[in-house]
């Protein structure tokens, strides 16, 4: 993507962000964070049922959703790398790239690590001549660390640590002093599923939550100029239901809110901006309704082998009008897998449509460890 010269240290920026965020519309009082890549789904499996994850079955990419849930993965040793590329009916040269690994010292501990990397393809930058002063290409990554404990047989927590890095302007911004945004952050997630019977099949029930981005602002300039990143509270259910032996079917919902404050101001620091954002929307509670995302899906698999995912995301028109459906595939063979997902959203010219997620699995250790007991 190219640019003409601004010489205000905002408009570059704001362009940038433009293209960054630009599925949300023309709708007012939306909220707007720094880094808004950390709020987009990086793996195919979740991307295929709407973007939910926060109780969905453990599996390598647990920690993005939810920490907690790595300890409850079956196999000792994983690791994933996934691609999409972004925003694909304005631009060919923007992308997601994410990678993870866990792995399970216990029965009751697990650990892991990520990296997000998106690329926001190349920008050139002109003077108020229009003579180019040079190029850049806009990047942003995330390295995580994660640490997940099983409390009991159906409980546990995890925590994540993440450095975050965004660097949207280099050091060419039509004269201005500009420097990439530097922060860090943690995520706390609390993961409880439990077996049961229902309707005389086997079934589990799992319940999860997931506070993501907990961190410092974000200055390109100056300590004055600073914004939240995007912090998140996703509250989310799966029920898993045994059809046969070879089939069955899972369905999910997942509840967001960005605990950032609708109208960002100066004064507010982490805190304050997390708990005043579920009162200040200037319309009130009805407002602060809107300001909560609902994503659903479905997953079935036959054999364990085999597997097919539909899925919905609903954002109100008044806060971004993000409506999407999605549709997925996975298939799984020995330490190898594969998922694909789709997405298609209510209008066929949005810039989201026809994004395709790509996620490649391995799980290189599929032995059983020596059983412990948890206290």
């Amino acid at each position: 993507m190219r640019t003409k010269y601004i010489n205000n240290k905002r408009g570059v920026l704001a362009i940038l962000l433009f293209f960054l965020s630009i599925s949300i519309g023309y709708s007012q009082n939306v909220i707007t964070t720094a880094a808004p890549f950390l709020t987009i789904s990086p793996d195919a499996r979740a991307a295929g049922i709407g973007d939910t994850g926060a109780a969905t079955t453990p599996d390598v990419n647990a920690n993005y959703w939810n920490p907690a849930k790595l300890v409850f993965t079956k196999n000792e040793i994983g690791a994933a790398i996934s691609y999409t590329p972004w925003l694909g009916k304005i631009l060919n040269d923007m992308w997601l790239f994410y990678g993870t690994g866990f792995y399970k010292i216990s029965r009751e501990q697990a650990v892991a690590i990520s990296m997000r990397y998106f690329n926001l393809g190349d920008i050139t930058f002109r003077d108020e001549f229009g003579e180019p002063t040079g190029d850049h290409r806009p990047n942003e990554y995330a390295i995580d660390a994660s640490y997940s404990r099983m409390l009991s047989e159906n409980f546990s927590l995890g925590v994540s640590a993440r450095y975050i890095n965004s660097n949207l302007l280099g050091d060419i911004s039509a004269g201005q002093s500009t420097r990439p945004g530097v922060s860090v952050a943690v995520d706390l997630g609390v993961y409880y599923h439990k077996d049961l019977t229902l309707l005389g099949r086997n079934s589990n029930l799992a319940l999860g939550l997931d506070i993501s981005n907990i961190g410092r602002k974000i200055t390109y300039t100056d300590e004055s100029n600073r914004d939240f990143i995007p912090t998140n509270l996703r509250l989310g259910t799966a029920l898993k239901t045994d059809i046969d032996p070879f089939n069955n079917i899972t369905l999910m919902v997942d509840i967001n809110k960005l605990m950032v404050p609708t109208i960002d101001s100066t004064s507010q620091t982490l805190l304050s901006g997390m708990f005043t954002s579920f009162s200040d929307a200037p319309g009130g509670f009805e407002e602060e309704l809107k300001e909560y995302t609902i994503s659903g899906g479905a997953e079935y698999w036959y054999n364990n082998t085999f597997a097919v995912r539909v899925g919905y995301f609903y954002e109100s028109k008044d806060k971004g009008d993000r409506k999407y459906l999605t549709a997925g595939v996975g298939f799984r063979y020995q330490v190898f897998g594969l998922d694909v997902a789709y997405l298609l959203p209510k209008e066929r010219s949005h810039p989201l449509a026809e994004t395709m997620r790509f996620t490649l699995l391995f799980d290189f250790n599929n032995t059983q460890q020596e059983e412990s007991v948890v206290e």
